[in-house]
């Protein structure tokens, strides 16, 4: 079945009952960073699915020299397609304060997509297996770090709204790697980084390609009023809206 004829039905963003569009991919990448193929063939492959929106958001930080050449890029072929494209950077949360490791000139930008990949806890950035290490060591908690994980998000998008439309990338698919259930994430917390979604008008992507966040997350979100939508995380532009695991959530 073709994009242009599939959604997910469910209560919608906003409260409202309808249907996610999976004619939108919110995130995909090229080979400006972590992607392998030019924008135009993304585009193209995009096309092929009958995909109406793209933002492009691939990886960017302090030392990214590109941002210019790729907005180019992906500006260029607006000219050649009916299709929405935006151009977004992937930006990680790198400090307890929500700080964001950002590229040096913003105003390339459409949109930031902000990504947690590792736990700012301290003075430290520890990744899935330091997070395990220290959780089967008794020194953290599965609790503790669901509780750090989402003030961290919550600050790390309360800052990217200030300077651009943000979005969330993969929202605690740091959990999953540690190998910590979600369901850690208690009411209350969910609770808050909803509110954070909704007052900086933040969109949560669903990630095809990290299978993140679950399907009891996804139904939080939803019945929570905040916006949800499609992400492949495509690193190759055949994967571009591609996909199964939002059919199942």
């Amino acid at each position: 079945m073709g994009a242009e004829r599939e959604s997910v039905i469910g209560s919608g963003a906003l409260g409202t009952v309808g249907a996610l569009d999976l004619t939108v991919d919110a995130h995909v990448h090229t080979g400006f960073a972590a992607g392998r193929d030019a924008v135009g063939v993304v585009v193209s492959a995009a096309d092929q699915v009958g995909l109406t929106a793209l933002t492009f958001a691939d990886q960017a930080g302090p030392d990214t020299t590109w941002l210019t050449a790729y907005a180019d890029a992906v500006r260029r072929a607006r000219h050649r397609t009916e299709l929405k494209l935006r151009v977004a950077a992937e930006v990680e949360v790198v400090r307890p304060d929500g700080w964001l490791a950002l590229p040096p000139d913003l105003a390339q930008l459409d949109a930031l997509s902000v990504a947690v990949s590792a736990l700012p806890l301290g003075d430290e950035l520890l990744d899935a297996r330091e997070i395990r290490a220290r959780v089967d060591a008794g020194v953290l908690s599965a609790e503790q770090v669901a509780e750090v994980l989402v003030r961290v998000t919550v600050s790390g998008i309360e800052r990217a709204s200030r300077y651009v439309t943000s979005q969330l990338a993969r929202p605690l698919a740091l959990l999953a790697q540690s190998g910590i259930e979600d369901t850690v994430v208690s009411p209350a917390l969910v609770g808050e980084l909803a509110t954070a979604c909704r007052s900086t008008g933040t969109v949560v992507e669903i990630s095809e390609a990290w299978r993140s966040p679950s399907a009891r997350m996804v139904q939080l979100f939803r019945d929570a009023a905040v916006t949800v939508v499609p992400a492949s995380d495509a690193r190759y532009a055949a994967e571009v809206g591609r996909w199964q695991y939002l059919r199942r959530v």
